[in-house]
């Protein structure tokens, strides 16, 4: 395999996130006020400003359009916005549902997720303590009942084997479990293509596993990286 250069830090290589397509929309009532919670998987900042911006349009006559957000996989964009609420109350809380949120025992790390909850005022006065528990509460309520997927950061590694000994290379590299992507052929040799997790350990002992099975005469090429959605175990 090649040297450790090849590798460079990275921080996370899998995070949580809400599944591709629809948003997913809840709704409660907190003494006759109504909150409707969206939830929409957004990759970039303008993504998220342009679902809060459809939703003011649809939801024109509410009072209150809060909304948090947080992105990226090391979850290093977080933004939120109380629309008139008492400063703290809603945008802040909402945010901290979603950076708060379990994936797994003692694993909080979704991310690419916009929650936009609308407030239709119902004529009672929550207070403060009243506002950040509705607020706070109503994400929870839908990300409870929300799509999620694993999302995985996967480099894909190229083996260059003589023909004659790529069929039954590929053979012993599914049967120990790897992921194989595309195989191309040259004049020469057949270049096998195996998707691996981007983390240095994974790699390395994929490398000595590949030495393993082929002898000795087969080297692991790392190549360029992609995400991938996976359904949680």
């Amino acid at each position: 395999m090649a040297d450790d250069a090849v590798f460079p830090e990275s921080r996370a290589t899998v995070y949580t996130t809400l599944a591709a397509g629809r948003q997913f929309r809840h709704e409660v009532e907190v003494r006759r006020s109504r909150f409707i919670t969206v939830l929409h998987r957004t990759a970039d900042e303008e993504s998220a400003r342009s679902v809060l911006a459809g939703l003011r349009r649809e939801f024109h006559d509410a009072r209150h359009h809060c909304s948090a957000f947080v992105l990226g996989p090391d979850r290093d964009v977080q933004r939120s916005n109380d629309d008139g609420e008492p400063s703290g109350t809603a945008g802040l809380p909402m945010l901290d549902a979603l950076l708060k949120r379990e994936t797994a025992p003692g694993v909080t790390d979704l991310s690419d997720v916009t929650a936009v909850v609308v407030r239709y005022f119902g004529g009672i006065l929550l207070g403060a303590g009243g506002l950040v528990r509705a607020y706070s509460e109503s994400v929870t309520a839908a990300l409870d009942r929300a799509p999620l997927v694993q999302r995985r950061r996967l480099r894909i590694c190229a083996v260059m084997v003589p023909h004659t000994a790529a069929g039954r290379l590929e053979n012993d590299l599914r049967a120990a479990g790897y992921v194989m992507a595309e195989t191309s052929y040259e004049a020469q040799t057949t270049v096998l293509r195996l998707a691996l997790p981007d983390d240095r350990a994974d790699l390395r002992r994929a490398a000595e596993r590949l030495a393993a099975l082929s002898a000795g005469t087969a080297e692991l090429l790392p190549g360029e990286t992609e995400w991938i959605d996976v359904p949680l175990g």
